[in-house]
């Protein structure tokens, strides 16, 4: 007499985690992040009216490095949105590189302290490119695999505008990683090198929106 085969329980990442969970924890993430980089904004409790301005003028450098990162932390939440749209289900590839997005936006008050005390050297300078070029990198690796692997790509997905979108990450990538060694000749200049990801992610944002949603 045979016996019924049990069926096989599903393992897959989108079977246990799902990806519009996955995605709810990148946010609370991201959203931490943000915080804490608010967080690092202080002045002494004690100071005398007189000072105060003083103190304002110091917390400057904090408050424009809270700036800086806060910019950079949105693009890469916005990315990671329009990442998402594109994902009809996970797999164990996208989420292990998915958890690596979120360590690295986790971790990035810290070079946001260090470029905002010491902003003026390659050190800080190089660890704060690095971070972002390997977070812009993961995302860019994301889309790179919804393109080579269309099965996991939401119905409607233009592999045009996949390409699209690595060639927007390959600009980031490229305009941070480049100014690691420029730091450790001109801090400053590897510092204003960063304002060449805008015109280019804003070119190619247009392109993206131009793109045939099918093509």
């Amino acid at each position: 007499m045979s016996t019924p085969t049990r069926e096989r329980e599903d393992e897959s990442p989108e079977a246990i985690i799902g990806r519009d969970r996955l995605l709810a924890f990148g946010d609370a993430v991201f959203a931490i992040a943000i915080t804490l980089l608010a967080l690092d904004i202080t002045v002494p409790g004690d100071l005398e009216a007189g000072d105060l301005g003083q103190a304002l003028d110091r917390a400057l450098s904090d408050i424009g490095a809270f700036l800086l990162s806060f910019v950079v932390i949105g693009v890469l939440w916005l990315s990671q949105h329009a990442l998402f749209h594109r994902v009809a289900r996970l797999d164990s590839c996208l989420l292990y590189l998915y958890l690596a997005l979120l360590a690295v936006i986790a971790a990035l008050p810290f070079p946001t302290r260090l470029i905002s005390e010491y902003g003026d050297t390659a050190a800080a300078t190089a660890v704060y490119a690095g971070s972002i070029a390997a977070a812009s990198g993961l995302i860019t690796v994301m889309t790179l695999r919804l393109l080579l692997r269309p099965a996991l790509t939401a119905p409607g997905t233009a592999p045009r505008r996949l390409r699209l979108a690595v060639y927007e990450g390959v600009v980031m990538v490229v305009v941070f990683a480049a100014s690691v060694p420029l730091a450790f000749m001109s801090p400053r200049a590897a510092q204003f090198g960063w304002l060449a990801a805008i015109p280019a992610r804003a070119w190619l944002t247009r392109l993206i929106r131009k793109a045939p949603p099918t093509a």
